[in-house]
């Protein structure tokens, strides 16, 4: 995994969510703090998923909530001001709940392999009703991204996009440096034009 997010961070990536939920508290922190290190003297953030308490101990750029999780304004009460809030959110009754986030991640877009058969997916017309009720809160899509779907996204209204498969075991990291690279290359494009 440290060699994906080496290969992520060298590909420019802007977010690495950390979601090592296996591991204890102290291995945890110290994975989180091994990964701060490989994104010194970069613009690239770490964030922890839903445990607020270790990206607050490991001075993470900020945290992941799942939907069911703490509210982000008891998090905000506990945290420095640039760091960063995001949160899961599957519907658009719920976006429009959490749009108080620093962004808002919406899945299962399309069928992914991280993901077991049946899963719901929300499709690109699912996607876009989030994106209506997230209002000014940036929405990244996630589930099934590759390169081929990113102007569908984008014209859904998406901002952003999550990759995990590119995470999942076997890639090099010069390979998930190549695909960041040209994923967000190829989002920067769209979302210019």
């Amino acid at each position: 995994m440290r060699e994906q997010i080496a290969g992520a961070v060298a590909g420019g990536v802007d977010i690495v969510q950390l979601r090592e939920r296996h591991l204890q508290a102290g291995e945890y922190a110290a994975f989180v703090r091994e990964c701060i290190q490989l994104t010194q003297g970069t613009a690239t953030r770490i964030l922890v998923n839903d445990r607020v308490d270790i990206a607050l101990a490991t001075g993470a750029h900020g945290v992941h909530l799942r939907e069911v999780s703490a509210s982000i304004e008891a998090v905000r009460t506990v945290a420095h001001k640039e760091f960063i809030i995001g949160r899961s959110v599957h519907d658009a009754g719920t976006a429009a709940r959490m749009r108080t986030a620093d962004y808002l991640i919406v899945g299962t877009v399309f069928e992914t392999a991280s993901k077991p058969p049946g899963h719901r997916v929300l499709g690109v017309d699912g996607l876009r009703e989030v994106v209506a009720a997230a209002g000014t809160c940036p929405v990244w899509a996630v589930g099934g991204v590759t390169q081929e779907r990113l102007p569908s996204l984008k014209a859904a209204g998406a901002q952003g996009v999550a990759a995990i498969d590119a995470f999942l075991p076997g890639p090099t990291a010069a390979d998930v440096a190549g695909e960041v690279k040209a994923l967000s290359e190829r989002l920067r494009f769209l979302l210019d034009r």
